[in-house]
């Protein structure tokens, strides 16, 4: 029954929001388990910032493309390598690694001290997603737990997950208004 009582079907909408060209991902399985369901859409968002990025020079990644913000390319690159390095190693792994484009004296570094290569800066964030992907393959379930550093606490792995596919999400959203204004490219 629809809301105001009759059993008419909503139509299928006819026009959805236009992909973008040259569109290799593999989306996530309508269905599934909860641990598939989970690392295949962090692996979509990984793969959506990726080809955001896709065809722009190194200039053009360094662009702060929105002003007043001083976001770009590059630097959401640099940061979501440090969160992946965060989450996944420091905190699930408890591996003693430093942190990437970040300290307490310069916390902003990874947006606003965009140094060294774009492309460098890309070689960091593939090699740290594959070492997340290779913990969260070797943990036995989505209850096994790290530890939470600003609390001290446990935190599960399925928590994780949840926080880094809202992480994208978010960023992915930036990305989106980015290369719009670098180049005028969009789709989903």
């Amino acid at each position: 029954m629809t809301e105001n009582g009759s059993d008419r079907i909503s139509p299928t909408p006819q026009h959805y929001a236009p992909r973008w060209s040259d569109d290799t991902r593999e989306p996530p399985p309508d269905t599934g388990d909860e641990r598939e369901a989970l690392t295949t859409s962090l692996d979509w968002h990984r793969a959506t910032f990726e080809l955001k990025c896709a065809g722009l020079t190194r200039e053009q990644l360094s662009e702060r493309a929105a002003p007043p913000s001083e976001l770009s390319l590059h630097g959401l690159v640099r940061h979501l390598a440090g969160v992946e390095r965060w989450w996944f190693r420091i905190q699930l792994a408890g591996e003693k690694v430093p942190l990437l484009y970040y300290s307490d004296e310069d916390p902003d570094q990874d947006f606003d001290t965009l140094t060294g290569d774009a492309g460098e800066a890309f070689a960091v964030w593939h090699e740290e997603c594959e070492r997340s992907r290779r913990i969260v393959a070797a943990a036995d379930s989505l209850d096994v737990t790290g530890t939470r550093r600003s609390t001290g606490g446990p935190i599960s792995l399925r928590r994780i997950l949840i926080n880094m596919i809202a992480e994208y999400a978010r960023h992915n959203g930036h990305a989106d208004l980015l290369r719009e204004r670098i180049d005028g490219t969009t789709g989903m």
